[in-house]
Protein backbone atom coordinates (compact mmCIF):
# COMPACT_ATOMS: atom_id res chain seq x y z
CA UNK A 1 0.00 0.00 0.00
CA UNK A 2 2.89 2.44 0.34
CA UNK A 3 4.33 1.69 -2.82
CA UNK A 4 0.91 2.10 -4.34
CA UNK A 5 0.57 5.45 -2.24
CA UNK A 6 3.67 6.91 -3.07
CA UNK A 7 3.71 5.80 -6.82
CA UNK A 8 0.76 7.26 -7.26
CA UNK A 9 1.34 10.71 -6.03
CA UNK A 10 4.42 10.76 -7.36
CA UNK A 11 3.29 10.33 -10.73
CA UNK A 12 0.27 12.97 -10.76
CA UNK A 13 3.56 15.66 -9.23
CA UNK A 14 5.01 14.34 -12.20
CA UNK A 15 1.75 14.71 -14.38
CA UNK A 16 1.63 18.57 -13.13
CA UNK A 17 5.16 19.24 -13.49
CA UNK A 18 7.18 21.66 -15.97
CA UNK A 19 8.69 18.28 -17.93
CA UNK A 20 5.00 17.79 -19.04
CA UNK A 21 4.79 20.55 -20.72
CA UNK A 22 5.91 19.99 -24.13
CA UNK A 23 4.00 16.93 -24.87
CA UNK A 24 0.51 18.79 -23.52
CA UNK A 25 -0.22 20.49 -27.25
CA UNK A 26 -0.19 16.60 -28.67
CA UNK A 27 -2.35 15.25 -25.83
CA UNK A 28 -5.01 17.83 -25.90
CA UNK A 29 -4.74 18.23 -29.92
CA UNK A 30 -3.92 13.99 -31.25
CA UNK A 31 -6.08 12.99 -27.70
CA UNK A 32 -8.84 15.16 -27.29
CA UNK A 33 -9.59 17.70 -29.68
CA UNK A 34 -9.25 14.61 -32.71
CA UNK A 35 -12.04 13.05 -30.56
CA UNK A 36 -14.50 15.61 -30.76
CA UNK A 37 -17.32 15.53 -32.90
CA UNK A 38 -17.48 18.02 -35.71
CA UNK A 39 -19.90 18.31 -38.76
CA UNK A 40 -22.91 19.65 -39.28
CA UNK A 41 -25.02 17.55 -36.29
CA UNK A 42 -22.86 19.93 -34.00
CA UNK A 43 -21.53 18.28 -30.76
CA UNK A 44 -24.01 15.58 -32.45
CA UNK A 45 -22.36 14.93 -35.83
CA UNK A 46 -20.20 12.22 -36.94
CA UNK A 47 -16.80 11.60 -35.03
CA UNK A 48 -13.56 11.55 -37.37
CA UNK A 49 -12.16 9.45 -34.67
CA UNK A 50 -13.25 7.03 -31.80
CA UNK A 51 -14.63 8.78 -28.51
CA UNK A 52 -12.38 6.56 -26.63
CA UNK A 53 -9.08 8.18 -28.52
CA UNK A 54 -8.32 10.09 -25.11
CA UNK A 55 -8.17 6.84 -23.06
CA UNK A 56 -6.07 4.98 -25.74
CA UNK A 57 -4.07 7.66 -26.20
CA UNK A 58 -3.51 7.89 -23.00
CA UNK A 59 -2.97 4.27 -22.67
CA UNK A 60 -0.62 3.82 -24.64
CA UNK A 61 1.74 6.34 -23.13
CA UNK A 62 1.17 4.60 -20.13
CA UNK A 63 1.94 0.98 -21.56
CA UNK A 64 5.17 2.43 -23.58
CA UNK A 65 6.62 4.43 -20.66
CA UNK A 66 6.14 1.40 -18.41
CA UNK A 67 8.23 -1.05 -20.50
CA UNK A 68 10.49 1.32 -21.40
CA UNK A 69 11.82 2.14 -17.89
CA UNK A 70 11.26 -1.30 -16.96
CA UNK A 71 13.23 -3.14 -19.75
CA UNK A 72 14.09 -0.37 -21.83
CA UNK A 73 18.05 -0.42 -20.29
CA UNK A 74 18.41 -4.34 -20.21
CA UNK A 75 17.02 -5.21 -23.06
CA UNK A 76 19.23 -2.64 -25.03
CA UNK A 77 22.29 -3.72 -23.08
CA UNK A 78 21.52 -7.40 -24.07
CA UNK A 79 21.61 -6.03 -27.44
CA UNK A 80 24.49 -4.02 -26.84
CA UNK A 81 22.03 -1.19 -28.84
CA UNK A 82 22.60 2.65 -27.74
CA UNK A 83 20.46 3.43 -24.65
CA UNK A 84 18.63 6.60 -26.40
CA UNK A 85 18.02 3.96 -29.57
CA UNK A 86 13.94 3.88 -28.22
CA UNK A 87 14.06 7.31 -27.80
CA UNK A 88 15.15 8.40 -31.65
CA UNK A 89 12.39 6.04 -32.91
CA UNK A 90 10.03 7.50 -30.42
CA UNK A 91 10.75 10.86 -32.39
CA UNK A 92 10.54 8.71 -35.66
CA UNK A 93 7.48 7.78 -35.22
CA UNK A 94 6.25 11.13 -34.34
CA UNK A 95 7.49 12.88 -37.30
CA UNK A 96 5.83 10.19 -39.82
CA UNK A 97 2.91 10.49 -37.85
CA UNK A 98 2.91 14.23 -37.42
CA UNK A 99 3.51 14.26 -41.68
CA UNK A 100 0.92 11.47 -41.90
CA UNK A 101 -1.35 14.70 -40.62
CA UNK A 102 -0.43 17.47 -43.10
CA UNK A 103 -0.25 15.20 -46.05
CA UNK A 104 -3.10 12.76 -46.44
CA UNK A 105 -1.42 11.17 -49.28
CA UNK A 106 1.51 10.22 -47.12
CA UNK A 107 -1.05 8.93 -44.88
CA UNK A 108 -2.11 6.49 -46.97
CA UNK A 109 1.37 5.23 -47.93
CA UNK A 110 2.08 4.38 -43.99
CA UNK A 111 -1.57 2.38 -44.30
CA UNK A 112 -0.53 0.41 -47.32
CA UNK A 113 1.87 -2.22 -45.86
CA UNK A 114 -1.54 -3.11 -43.25
CA UNK A 115 -4.23 -2.56 -45.58
CA UNK A 116 -5.30 -6.24 -45.28
CA UNK A 117 -4.91 -6.50 -41.63
CA UNK A 118 -7.78 -6.17 -39.60
CA UNK A 119 -7.03 -2.92 -37.68
CA UNK A 120 -5.85 -1.23 -40.71
CA UNK A 121 -7.40 2.37 -39.11
CA UNK A 122 -5.16 1.90 -36.25
CA UNK A 123 -2.55 3.27 -38.51
CA UNK A 124 -4.76 6.46 -39.90
CA UNK A 125 -4.62 9.01 -36.89
CA UNK A 126 -8.21 8.71 -37.56
CA UNK A 127 -8.12 5.56 -35.39
CA UNK A 128 -7.82 5.15 -31.83
CA UNK A 129 -4.87 7.08 -31.26
CA UNK A 130 -3.09 3.88 -29.74
CA UNK A 131 0.10 4.09 -31.73
CA UNK A 132 0.53 7.72 -31.03
CA UNK A 133 0.32 7.05 -27.34
CA UNK A 134 3.45 4.45 -27.83
CA UNK A 135 5.49 6.56 -29.29
CA UNK A 136 4.75 9.65 -27.16
CA UNK A 137 5.60 7.13 -24.04
CA UNK A 138 9.32 6.29 -25.41
CA UNK A 139 10.11 9.99 -25.53
CA UNK A 140 8.54 10.97 -22.14
CA UNK A 141 11.14 8.75 -20.23
CA UNK A 142 12.91 11.36 -19.59
CA UNK A 143 10.80 13.38 -17.49
CA UNK A 144 12.43 12.20 -14.18
CA UNK A 145 11.35 12.75 -10.35
CA UNK A 146 12.62 10.89 -6.78
CA UNK A 147 10.14 7.98 -7.74
CA UNK A 148 11.01 7.65 -11.27
CA UNK A 149 14.69 7.80 -10.46
CA UNK A 150 14.06 4.44 -7.91
CA UNK A 151 12.31 2.76 -10.46
CA UNK A 152 14.65 3.23 -13.56
CA UNK A 153 17.78 2.41 -11.11
CA UNK A 154 15.38 -1.07 -10.17
CA UNK A 155 15.68 -1.36 -13.83
CA UNK A 156 18.89 -0.74 -15.32
CA UNK A 157 20.29 -3.32 -12.82
CA UNK A 158 17.50 -5.79 -13.64
CA UNK A 159 15.73 -5.71 -9.85
CA UNK A 160 12.27 -5.98 -11.69
CA UNK A 161 10.36 -7.44 -9.14
CA UNK A 162 6.88 -7.93 -8.10
CA UNK A 163 7.47 -4.52 -5.82
CA UNK A 164 8.74 -2.49 -9.04
CA UNK A 165 6.20 -2.97 -10.92
CA UNK A 166 3.66 -2.53 -8.74
CA UNK A 167 5.44 1.07 -7.93
CA UNK A 168 6.01 1.61 -11.81
CA UNK A 169 2.67 0.69 -12.71
CA UNK A 170 1.09 3.26 -9.96
CA UNK A 171 3.16 5.99 -11.03
CA UNK A 172 2.48 5.82 -14.54
CA UNK A 173 -1.51 5.64 -13.66
CA UNK A 174 -0.65 8.86 -11.40
CA UNK A 175 0.78 10.69 -14.77
CA UNK A 176 -1.70 9.58 -16.73
CA UNK A 177 -4.78 10.94 -14.61
CA UNK A 178 -4.01 14.66 -15.19
CA UNK A 179 -2.75 13.97 -19.08
CA UNK A 180 -6.26 12.17 -19.29
CA UNK A 181 -7.99 15.05 -17.94
CA UNK A 182 -6.16 17.55 -19.86
CA UNK A 183 -7.29 15.75 -23.11
CA UNK A 184 -10.44 15.12 -21.82
CA UNK A 185 -10.83 18.82 -21.31
CA UNK A 186 -9.38 19.38 -25.34
CA UNK A 187 -12.41 17.40 -26.53
CA UNK A 188 -14.80 19.04 -24.45
CA UNK A 189 -13.37 22.89 -25.49
CA UNK A 190 -13.31 21.81 -29.26
CA UNK A 191 -16.82 20.76 -28.80
CA UNK A 192 -18.24 23.42 -26.93
CA UNK A 193 -16.71 26.19 -29.33
CA UNK A 194 -18.79 26.74 -32.51
CA UNK A 195 -15.94 28.01 -34.84
CA UNK A 196 -14.27 24.40 -34.31
CA UNK A 197 -17.31 22.58 -35.50
CA UNK A 198 -16.75 22.69 -38.60
CA UNK A 199 -12.68 22.84 -38.82
CA UNK A 200 -11.78 19.11 -38.66
CA UNK A 201 -9.16 19.26 -41.66
CA UNK A 202 -7.46 21.93 -39.62
CA UNK A 203 -7.35 20.99 -36.12
CA UNK A 204 -5.85 17.82 -37.83
CA UNK A 205 -3.17 20.21 -39.22
CA UNK A 206 -2.49 21.95 -36.09
CA UNK A 207 -1.58 18.55 -34.39
CA UNK A 208 0.05 17.76 -37.06
CA UNK A 209 2.15 20.46 -36.85
CA UNK A 210 2.39 19.95 -32.90
CA UNK A 211 3.93 16.51 -33.18
CA UNK A 212 6.62 17.28 -35.51
CA UNK A 213 6.98 20.61 -33.58
CA UNK A 214 7.74 18.52 -30.41
CA UNK A 215 9.75 16.07 -32.30
CA UNK A 216 12.26 18.43 -33.27
CA UNK A 217 12.44 19.86 -30.12
CA UNK A 218 13.67 16.54 -28.31
CA UNK A 219 15.93 16.30 -30.69
CA UNK A 220 17.35 19.63 -30.23
CA UNK A 221 16.50 19.40 -26.36
CA UNK A 222 14.60 22.19 -26.51
CA UNK A 223 12.64 21.08 -23.56
CA UNK A 224 15.12 21.30 -21.60
CA UNK A 225 15.90 24.66 -22.11
CA UNK A 226 11.82 26.09 -21.82
CA UNK A 227 12.34 23.76 -18.31
CA UNK A 228 14.69 26.44 -17.26
CA UNK A 229 12.30 29.71 -17.67
CA UNK A 230 9.56 27.47 -15.64
CA UNK A 231 10.49 27.81 -12.03
CA UNK A 232 10.55 23.92 -10.99
CA UNK A 233 6.76 24.76 -8.77
CA UNK A 234 7.03 20.79 -7.48
CA UNK A 235 10.65 20.43 -6.12
CA UNK A 236 8.90 20.95 -2.96
CA UNK A 237 6.36 18.72 -3.26
CA UNK A 238 8.20 16.04 -4.46
CA UNK A 239 11.44 16.08 -1.88
CA UNK A 240 8.27 16.46 0.86
CA UNK A 241 6.85 12.89 -0.18
CA UNK A 242 10.64 11.01 -0.78
CA UNK A 243 12.36 12.65 2.11
CA UNK A 244 11.15 10.73 4.99
CA UNK A 245 12.65 7.34 5.98
CA UNK A 246 9.41 5.14 5.25
CA UNK A 247 9.25 6.57 1.94
CA UNK A 248 13.11 5.78 1.39
CA UNK A 249 12.07 2.00 2.67
CA UNK A 250 9.62 1.80 0.09
CA UNK A 251 11.73 2.81 -2.76
CA UNK A 252 14.28 0.01 -1.88
CA UNK A 253 12.15 -1.84 -4.04
CA UNK A 254 13.46 -4.96 -1.78
CA UNK A 255 16.48 -4.79 -4.28
CA UNK A 256 19.39 -3.69 -2.13
CA UNK A 257 19.02 -7.14 -0.60
CA UNK A 258 19.75 -9.42 -2.31
CA UNK A 259 21.49 -13.00 -2.14
CA UNK A 260 24.84 -11.80 -2.71
CA UNK A 261 24.60 -8.89 -0.22
CA UNK A 262 22.18 -10.36 2.36
CA UNK A 263 24.85 -11.44 5.04
CA UNK A 264 26.96 -7.72 5.35
CA UNK A 265 24.39 -6.42 8.16
CA UNK A 266 26.57 -9.06 9.96
CA UNK A 267 29.66 -6.86 9.92
CA UNK A 268 29.87 -3.55 12.07
CA UNK A 269 31.07 -0.39 10.82
CA UNK A 270 34.71 0.03 12.24
CA UNK A 271 34.63 -3.48 14.29
CA UNK A 272 38.15 -3.68 16.37
CA UNK A 273 38.02 -7.40 15.46
CA UNK A 274 37.65 -9.52 12.24
CA UNK A 275 33.84 -10.23 11.71
CA UNK A 276 32.63 -12.66 8.93
CA UNK A 277 30.14 -11.18 7.10
CA UNK A 278 29.80 -13.69 3.87
CA UNK A 279 30.77 -13.54 0.80
CA UNK A 280 32.10 -10.24 -0.66
CA UNK A 281 29.51 -9.18 -3.36
CA UNK A 282 30.72 -9.01 -7.12
CA UNK A 283 31.79 -6.06 -8.74
CA UNK A 284 29.47 -5.47 -11.58
CA UNK A 285 28.15 -3.02 -14.34
CA UNK A 286 31.75 -1.71 -14.67
CA UNK A 287 31.74 0.78 -17.49
CA UNK A 288 36.09 1.00 -17.62
CA UNK A 289 38.83 -0.05 -15.51
CA UNK A 290 41.99 2.31 -15.07
CA UNK A 291 45.54 0.70 -14.15
CA UNK A 292 44.90 -2.54 -15.64
CA UNK A 293 46.58 -4.73 -18.37
CA UNK A 294 44.66 -2.81 -21.53
CA UNK A 295 42.06 -2.51 -19.60
CA UNK A 296 40.96 -5.70 -18.33
CA UNK A 297 38.46 -6.19 -15.58
CA UNK A 298 39.01 -7.60 -12.62
CA UNK A 299 37.25 -10.22 -10.55
CA UNK A 300 36.91 -10.93 -7.15
CA UNK A 301 36.88 -14.84 -8.14
CA UNK A 302 40.43 -14.54 -9.85
CA UNK A 303 41.78 -13.19 -6.69
CA UNK A 304 40.93 -15.81 -4.33
CA UNK A 305 44.52 -16.34 -2.29
CA UNK A 306 45.07 -13.03 -1.92
CA UNK A 307 43.56 -9.94 1.02
CA UNK A 308 41.72 -7.64 -0.51
CA UNK A 309 40.43 -3.96 0.40
CA UNK A 310 37.58 -2.31 -1.38
CA UNK A 311 37.41 1.56 -1.10
CA UNK A 312 34.35 3.24 -2.63
CA UNK A 313 35.23 6.50 -3.77
CA UNK A 314 34.67 9.87 -5.94
CA UNK A 315 37.49 12.17 -7.09
CA UNK A 316 36.54 15.24 -6.01
CA UNK A 317 34.73 14.38 -2.15
CA UNK A 318 37.53 15.79 0.39
CA UNK A 319 36.45 13.19 2.70
CA UNK A 320 37.85 10.52 -0.05
CA UNK A 321 41.01 12.71 -0.47
CA UNK A 322 41.67 12.68 3.48
CA UNK A 323 41.03 9.17 2.79
CA UNK A 324 42.89 7.90 0.12
CA UNK A 325 46.55 8.67 1.25
CA UNK A 326 46.10 5.63 3.70
CA UNK A 327 45.02 3.34 1.14
CA UNK A 328 47.62 4.43 -1.49
CA UNK A 329 50.07 4.02 1.56
CA UNK A 330 48.49 0.08 2.37
CA UNK A 331 48.42 -0.69 -1.76
CA UNK A 332 52.57 0.09 -1.59
CA UNK A 333 53.44 -1.61 1.76
CA UNK A 334 51.60 -4.50 1.44
CA UNK A 335 50.86 -5.38 -2.66
CA UNK A 336 53.85 -7.77 -2.48
CA UNK A 337 52.92 -9.76 0.43
CA UNK A 338 49.76 -11.05 -0.65
CA UNK A 339 47.15 -7.33 -0.57
CA UNK A 340 44.94 -6.21 -3.67
CA UNK A 341 43.17 -2.88 -3.52
CA UNK A 342 40.73 -2.24 -6.25
CA UNK A 343 38.87 1.09 -6.05
CA UNK A 344 35.30 1.59 -7.12
CA UNK A 345 35.10 5.13 -8.44
CA UNK A 346 31.11 5.30 -7.51
CA UNK A 347 30.22 9.84 -9.23
CA UNK A 348 28.55 11.73 -6.85
CA UNK A 349 28.32 14.16 -10.12
CA UNK A 350 27.73 13.94 -13.51
CA UNK A 351 31.12 15.24 -14.59
CA UNK A 352 32.72 12.21 -12.10
CA UNK A 353 31.90 10.03 -14.81
CA UNK A 354 34.07 10.78 -17.07
CA UNK A 355 36.85 8.64 -17.45
CA UNK A 356 39.34 11.10 -18.36
CA UNK A 357 38.63 12.98 -15.21
CA UNK A 358 39.01 10.08 -13.35
CA UNK A 359 42.49 9.33 -15.02
CA UNK A 360 43.54 12.77 -13.80
CA UNK A 361 41.92 12.61 -10.06
CA UNK A 362 43.52 8.82 -9.01
CA UNK A 363 47.21 10.28 -10.87
CA UNK A 364 47.01 13.14 -8.74
CA UNK A 365 46.53 11.52 -5.94
CA UNK A 366 49.29 8.75 -6.90
CA UNK A 367 46.56 5.93 -7.52
CA UNK A 368 48.59 3.29 -9.28
CA UNK A 369 45.64 0.20 -7.82
CA UNK A 370 43.11 -0.84 -10.38
CA UNK A 371 39.88 1.36 -10.74
CA UNK A 372 36.93 0.43 -11.52
CA UNK A 373 34.52 3.03 -13.30
CA UNK A 374 31.09 2.29 -11.23
CA UNK A 375 29.38 5.13 -13.50
CA UNK A 376 25.55 3.55 -12.95
CA UNK A 377 25.95 3.00 -9.05
CA UNK A 378 25.80 -0.79 -9.80
CA UNK A 379 28.27 -2.33 -7.90
CA UNK A 380 27.64 0.37 -4.68
CA UNK A 381 24.27 -0.77 -4.86
CA UNK A 382 25.26 -4.55 -4.58
CA UNK A 383 26.94 -3.39 -1.96
CA UNK A 384 24.39 -1.61 -0.26
CA UNK A 385 26.64 1.12 -0.19
CA UNK A 386 25.69 4.57 1.40
CA UNK A 387 28.98 6.11 2.48
CA UNK A 388 32.15 8.01 0.42
CA UNK A 389 34.43 6.85 1.27
CA UNK A 390 33.61 2.91 2.61
CA UNK A 391 35.94 -0.05 2.98
CA UNK A 392 35.32 -3.82 2.50
CA UNK A 393 37.97 -5.96 3.41
CA UNK A 394 37.64 -9.51 1.93
CA UNK A 395 39.88 -12.76 3.25
CA UNK A 396 41.82 -14.89 0.81
CA UNK A 397 39.02 -17.19 0.71
CA UNK A 398 36.77 -14.32 -0.49
CA UNK A 399 34.46 -13.16 2.80
CA UNK A 400 34.15 -9.97 3.52
CA UNK A 401 35.64 -9.94 7.51
CA UNK A 402 35.37 -6.01 8.16
CA UNK A 403 33.69 -2.53 7.06
CA UNK A 404 33.91 1.13 7.47
CA UNK A 405 32.45 3.44 6.52
CA UNK A 406 34.05 7.24 6.17
CA UNK A 407 37.23 8.36 7.21
CA UNK A 408 39.04 7.51 10.45
CA UNK A 409 39.40 3.72 11.91
CA UNK A 410 42.42 3.78 9.92
CA UNK A 411 44.74 2.18 12.55
CA UNK A 412 41.66 -0.84 13.28
CA UNK A 413 41.77 -1.23 9.41
CA UNK A 414 45.25 -1.71 8.78
CA UNK A 415 45.41 -4.13 11.88
CA UNK A 416 42.94 -6.31 10.10
CA UNK A 417 44.73 -6.25 6.64
CA UNK A 418 47.72 -7.38 8.71
CA UNK A 419 46.16 -10.15 10.56
CA UNK A 420 44.18 -11.52 7.24
CA UNK A 421 47.77 -11.44 5.20
CA UNK A 422 49.31 -13.50 8.15
CA UNK A 423 46.13 -15.43 7.95
CA UNK A 424 46.99 -16.42 4.20
CA UNK A 425 50.72 -17.04 4.47
CA UNK A 426 52.01 -17.31 7.66
CA UNK A 427 55.31 -16.77 6.59
CA UNK A 428 54.77 -13.53 5.27
CA UNK A 429 57.16 -11.17 5.88
CA UNK A 430 55.24 -8.03 6.00
CA UNK A 431 56.98 -4.08 6.89
CA UNK A 432 56.01 -2.39 9.47
CA UNK A 433 52.62 -0.49 9.37
CA UNK A 434 51.89 3.02 7.62
CA UNK A 435 52.59 6.20 8.91
CA UNK A 436 50.05 8.52 7.65
CA UNK A 437 48.67 11.37 9.87
CA UNK A 438 44.77 10.57 10.21
CA UNK A 439 43.40 14.42 9.52
CA UNK A 440 40.30 13.58 10.06
CA UNK A 441 37.94 15.93 11.76
CA UNK A 442 36.03 15.62 14.74
CA UNK A 443 32.35 15.13 14.22
CA UNK A 444 30.09 18.37 14.34
CA UNK A 445 33.14 20.29 14.08
CA UNK A 446 32.81 21.83 10.57
CA UNK A 447 30.47 22.80 8.42
CA UNK A 448 28.32 20.31 6.71
CA UNK A 449 29.31 20.00 2.68
CA UNK A 450 27.93 22.91 0.85
CA UNK A 451 26.57 22.22 -2.50
CA UNK A 452 25.50 25.40 -4.84
CA UNK A 453 23.59 23.67 -7.72
CA UNK A 454 19.92 23.92 -7.68
CA UNK A 455 18.23 20.03 -7.35
CA UNK A 456 20.79 19.87 -4.50
CA UNK A 457 21.06 23.40 -2.96
CA UNK A 458 22.36 22.52 0.67
CA UNK A 459 22.84 25.89 3.14
CA UNK A 460 21.84 28.49 1.17
CA UNK A 461 21.33 32.05 3.15
CA UNK A 462 20.48 34.42 1.12
CA UNK A 463 16.61 35.90 0.93
CA UNK A 464 15.72 34.92 -2.78
CA UNK A 465 14.21 31.62 -3.95
CA UNK A 466 17.17 29.53 -4.80
CA UNK A 467 16.12 27.38 -8.33
CA UNK A 468 16.54 26.49 -11.64
CA UNK A 469 18.18 29.64 -14.15
CA UNK A 470 19.06 33.55 -13.87
CA UNK A 471 18.46 35.54 -11.39
CA UNK A 472 19.22 38.26 -9.68
CA UNK A 473 21.09 37.69 -5.83
CA UNK A 474 22.25 40.04 -3.74
CA UNK A 475 24.35 40.05 0.10
CA UNK A 476 21.49 39.92 2.87
CA UNK A 477 22.12 41.68 6.03
CA UNK A 478 22.16 39.25 7.99
CA UNK A 479 23.54 36.37 6.81
CA UNK A 480 23.24 32.77 9.04
CA UNK A 481 26.30 31.12 10.13
CA UNK A 482 27.14 27.81 7.86
CA UNK A 483 25.76 29.71 5.13
CA UNK A 484 26.57 30.70 1.53
CA UNK A 485 24.86 33.54 0.13
CA UNK A 486 25.30 35.17 -3.72
CA UNK A 487 25.71 38.55 -5.34
CA UNK A 488 24.65 39.58 -8.82
CA UNK A 489 23.25 37.81 -11.66
CA UNK A 490 23.77 34.26 -11.42
CA UNK A 491 22.63 30.88 -13.39
CA UNK A 492 21.83 28.42 -11.21
CA UNK A 493 22.34 24.84 -13.24
CA UNK A 494 21.71 21.71 -11.71
CA UNK A 495 24.67 20.89 -10.33
CA UNK A 496 26.40 24.79 -10.32
CA UNK A 497 26.33 27.79 -10.01
CA UNK A 498 28.20 30.63 -12.35
CA UNK A 499 27.91 34.44 -13.04
CA UNK A 500 25.53 35.16 -15.98
CA UNK A 501 27.22 38.44 -16.55
CA UNK A 502 30.54 39.86 -17.64
CA UNK A 503 30.50 41.63 -14.66
CA UNK A 504 31.02 38.42 -12.49
CA UNK A 505 29.54 37.66 -9.24
CA UNK A 506 30.32 37.05 -5.46
CA UNK A 507 29.95 34.43 -3.11
CA UNK A 508 30.09 35.07 0.69
CA UNK A 509 30.22 31.57 2.79
CA UNK A 510 30.00 31.70 6.77
CA UNK A 511 31.79 28.24 8.12
CA UNK A 512 33.46 26.63 10.95
CA UNK A 513 36.13 24.57 9.86
CA UNK A 514 39.74 23.84 9.66
CA UNK A 515 40.07 23.94 6.25
CA UNK A 516 37.48 24.52 3.25
CA UNK A 517 37.96 23.72 -0.66
CA UNK A 518 35.76 24.29 -3.23
CA UNK A 519 35.05 22.33 -6.60
CA UNK A 520 35.54 24.52 -9.92
CA UNK A 521 35.71 24.11 -13.69
CA UNK A 522 35.73 26.55 -16.32
CA UNK A 523 38.41 28.86 -17.04
CA UNK A 524 39.28 32.18 -15.39
CA UNK A 525 40.89 33.65 -12.07
CA UNK A 526 38.83 33.82 -8.86
CA UNK A 527 39.57 35.91 -6.39
CA UNK A 528 39.46 35.03 -2.15
CA UNK A 529 39.29 37.57 0.87
CA UNK A 530 39.40 35.64 4.11
CA UNK A 531 38.11 37.86 7.19
CA UNK A 532 41.62 37.84 8.70
CA UNK A 533 42.18 40.03 5.59
CA UNK A 534 44.46 37.56 3.82
CA UNK A 535 43.52 37.31 0.00
CA UNK A 536 44.35 35.15 -2.36
CA UNK A 537 43.54 34.44 -6.02
CA UNK A 538 43.08 31.07 -7.64
CA UNK A 539 43.40 30.06 -11.46
CA UNK A 540 40.80 27.80 -13.03
CA UNK A 541 41.27 26.16 -15.99
CA UNK A 542 39.64 22.77 -17.44
CA UNK A 543 37.54 19.76 -15.90
CA UNK A 544 36.16 20.33 -12.26
CA UNK A 545 38.71 19.70 -9.61
CA UNK A 546 39.01 20.85 -6.18
CA UNK A 547 40.38 23.63 -5.49
CA UNK A 548 42.07 25.04 -1.52
CA UNK A 549 39.88 27.80 -0.28
CA UNK A 550 41.56 28.16 3.37
CA UNK A 551 43.93 26.05 5.30
CA UNK A 552 45.79 25.76 9.02
CA UNK A 553 42.41 27.52 10.53
CA UNK A 554 41.72 27.44 13.94
CA UNK A 555 38.24 25.66 13.56
CA UNK A 556 36.38 28.44 14.76
CA UNK A 557 33.34 30.37 12.47
CA UNK A 558 34.95 32.40 9.51
CA UNK A 559 33.72 34.43 6.56
CA UNK A 560 35.43 34.01 2.99
CA UNK A 561 34.03 36.22 0.27
CA UNK A 562 34.64 35.00 -3.49
CA UNK A 563 34.44 37.14 -6.80
CA UNK A 564 33.86 35.04 -9.31
CA UNK A 565 34.36 35.82 -13.29
CA UNK A 566 32.29 35.33 -16.08
CA UNK A 567 33.03 31.40 -17.24
CA UNK A 568 33.59 29.78 -14.02
CA UNK A 569 31.36 26.81 -12.97
CA UNK A 570 31.16 26.81 -8.85
CA UNK A 571 29.83 23.20 -7.98
CA UNK A 572 30.14 22.77 -4.36
CA UNK A 573 32.44 23.55 -0.69
CA UNK A 574 33.85 20.77 1.41
CA UNK A 575 35.46 21.57 4.75
CA UNK A 576 37.46 19.30 7.31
Amino acid sequence: MSLIVIGLLGGLITGISPCIIPVLPVIFLTGGAQSARFGAGGPDGPAPAGRGRPYLVILGLVLSFTLVTLLGTVVLGALNLPQDVLRWFGIGVLVLIGIGLLVPRFEQLLEKPFQRLASRREVANRGSGFGVGLALGAVFVPCAGPVLAAIIVAGSTGRIGFDTVLLTLSFAVGVAIPLLFFALAGRGLIERIKAFRTRERGIRMAAGIAMLALAVGLAFNVPQQLQRLVPDYTAGLQRDLTDNPDARRALDLGGLVNDENRELDKCSNGAEELESCGTAPSIKGIAQWLNTPDGSAVSLEDLRGRVVLIDFWAYSCINCQRSIPHVVAWDAAYRDAGLTVIGVHSPEYAFEKDAANVAAGAEDFGITYPVALDNDLATWTNYRNRYWPAHYLIDADGTVRHVAFGEGNYAATEKLVRELLESADPEADLPAATEVDDATPDSGDRTRETFLGWSKEVNFGGDEDYRDGEADFAFPGDQPADSFALDGRWSLETQYASPATDAGGGIRLSFHAREARVVLAGEGEITLRLDDGATKTVEVSGVPRSYEVAADLDGDAHVVDLVVPRGVEVYSFTFG
